[in-house]
């Protein structure tokens, strides 16, 4: 196993940006290359502890779902190996945690599609009866499967700052009416089809946020990453129960744990013991390998 990836250090291209998980590289016109590194973020704080195979669980639980899901909608990996497009020396950066992908016009929205009332949805739940002009049954218990799930987008909101969710007139507004519905049923479909395949390895899809982009002719394709602890909510099915927040595969885990301690939520994040990072990555690697029944 590699040692742990803070930050990607590639110097044969040029570097065009670092998010809070992916360093972003031009390849040429047409390509990039992301590289997913073991950084975490928590409340929108990068932390200063990287997590071991942190970036390879989410690229290879990505390319899973790009694959398992290619039928529903296009994607933006081009087949190009990320090791063909760096040089020798930093292969080892490379291997196994990053994606040679098209470049494509990002959509100005994320595609949140929640199957259970939890996390922020709750939050809204509880105080309107809502979420996202989505108006809900009366007296739902917090994480309480919802009969349909719904399309709940947000603005992408600058990094340190957060995600504002929007209703779907205001999601129209920023889209145009019938590309907004384009990426609500696209969502909604993509969701649905790996929840279903999910509950078959025993894990509960809660929510997931999806990105979309265009390409030259306007097809809409996902891009960024699908389906990984980082994007979604994977609970462990035979610990679900309905009026609590149940155990999950994601950064729960460690959310739960900064909650315990004097910090005002803004950067510097605190160093993390080595035991939340060793339960942390055991964790994302469960994930992969209850969800694909491989080894990583």
């Amino acid at each position: 196993m590699s040692k742990p990836l803070f930050e990607s250090t590639i110097t044969s291209l040029q570097l065009l940006g670092r998010g809070k998980v992916r360093d972003i590289y031009a390849i040429d016109a047409e390509k990039l290359l992301i590289v997913t590194s073991d950084r975490l973020s928590a409340f929108d704080v990068i932390l200063p502890n990287p997590i071991p195979r942190k970036g390879e669980v989410l690229t290879q639980t990505a390319l899973f779902w790009f694959d398992k899901l290619a039928h529903v909608l296009p994607n933006q990996l081009t087949g190009i190996a990320p090791e063909d497009v760096v040089s020798a020396s930093e292969r080892d950066q490379v291997a196994g945690r990053a994606l040679v992908v098209k470049r494509l016009k990002p959509l100005p929205v994320e595609a949140v599609v929640r199957g259970y009332i939890i996390g922020g949805g709750w939050k809204d739940y509880l105080a309107t009866g809502k979420v996202c002009g989505h108006t809900l049954p009366a007296g739902l218990k917090q994480a309480a499967k919802l009969e349909q799930p719904l399309f709940t987008p947000s603005t992408k909101a600058e990094m340190g700052t957060h995600d504002e969710n929007i209703d779907f007139a205001q999601c129209a507004a920023l889209l145009g009416d019938a590309r907004a519905k384009e990426v609500s049923d696209a969502a909604i479909r993509l969701y649905s089809e790996a929840r279903d395949y999910a509950a078959t390895r025993g894990i509960i899809i809660a929510d997931t946020k999806f990105e979309f982009g265009l390409d030259a002719a306007g097809t809409l394709h996902i891009i960024d990453e699908a389906l990984t602890p980082d994007s979604s909510r994977f609970w462990p099915a035979d610990s679900y129960a309905e009026g609590i927040s149940p155990p999950s595969y994601d950064k729960q885990y460690v959310r739960d744990y900064l909650e315990t301690l004097d910090w005002n939520k803004t950067a510097p994040g605190p160093v993390l013991p080595e035991e939340v990072v060793a339960r942390t990555s055991a964790k994302y690697v469960e994930a992969y390998e209850r969800l694909t029944g491989k080894a990583l």
